[in-house]
């Protein structure tokens, strides 16, 4: 993944940060090849600035996970 407008070098320094941030662009761009891996994205959820709109629909993606399992 490659974002012209973030200096990802100074960003991964702060891997919390860099994380949540590499979670937010690939729910927000597309996936393409990569995959999420459930338990990194519950752990970072709340930090993710998403719509509000694709964050409740998540959400509800991982209860329903959470619910049947």
């Amino acid at each position: 993944m490659h974002n012209w407008s973030t200096n990802e070098k100074a960003l991964k320094k702060d891997r919390e940060n860099y994380t949540a941030w590499k979670l937010e662009q690939l729910i927000n761009f597309g996936l393409r090849d990569n995959k999420i891996k459930e338990s990194e994205l519950r752990r970072y959820f709340p930090k993710l600035n998403l719509d509000r709109h694709r964050k409740k629909f998540i959400s509800l993606l991982l209860n329903e996970r959470r619910s049947t399992h």
